[in-house]
């Protein structure tokens, strides 16, 4: 039941990929977008998203180990960050007496997690709602880059202050990055500037697996 149960939530995000996709396929060949622009963008976007998908792949990993396959696959594919739902989870389960990672999970432990993630993210789902039809008010510039240089930056300082491992990786990752950023730029090569996040990431992660 909790596959069914997570497997119908797994789906309404599938299906509402799928309409964006094909709503804004429409959207750019209206306003005349070339089709090789389109191929490039779907290409780098897809390219793009490897990196980030395998970090989560392997928090989902330990959520797993904690909350179960159910729950931790339909969190991960919903909202929200690996960061987010173990922090929550263990709030959740602390709030009943139970140590996640620690302790044998109750049936009250994993209700108490559960309903810790959703409630605690839920208000993204809400704002986004009221708020989407008014966006095109709004510098989305503006707001996107401060989003994701705020976003980036919240996970990035939480490891670095810890002073271990972490923080290699956090550093390794910025310099690679910044490296293939600049060769990518002056040499202007195309297939670097979609693999360079996707490259700093396995970089950084294998080198600080390594020492």
């Amino acid at each position: 039941l909790m596959w069914v149960s997570a497997a119908i939530a797994v789906g309404i995000v599938v299906f509402q990929s799928v309409l964006f996709f094909r709503k804004s396929l429409k959207a750019a060949k209206e306003i005349g977008i070339e089709q090789e622009k389109i191929n490039m963008a779907i290409k780098s976007s897809a390219i793009s998203s490897i990196g980030p998908s395998i970090v989560i792949l392997s928090g989902m990993l330990s959520l797993l180990i904690t909350v179960g396959g159910p729950m931790a696959w339909m969190r991960l594919s919903l909202i929200g960050s690996v960061m987010f739902e173990s922090i929550a989870a263990g709030f959740g389960t602390a709030s009943v007496g139970v140590q996640l990672g620690a302790d044998t999970l109750t049936p009250l432990a994993l209700d108490m997690a559960v309903w810790t993630m959703i409630l605690g993210s839920i208000g993204w789902i809400i704002f986004a709602t009221i708020s989407a039809s008014r966006m095109d008010k709004a510098k989305l510039m503006a707001i996107s880059s401060a989003a994701i240089i705020g976003a980036f930056s919240s996970m990035s300082s939480s490891h670095l202050i810890k002073l271990n491992k972490n923080s290699v990786a956090c550093v390794l990752g910025a310099v690679f990055m910044a490296i293939l950023l600049t060769i990518s730029e002056k040499k202007n090569i195309k297939w670097l500037k979609e693999w360079n996040l996707t490259i700093s990431i396995l970089a950084a992660m294998i080198i600080t697996a390594v020492i």
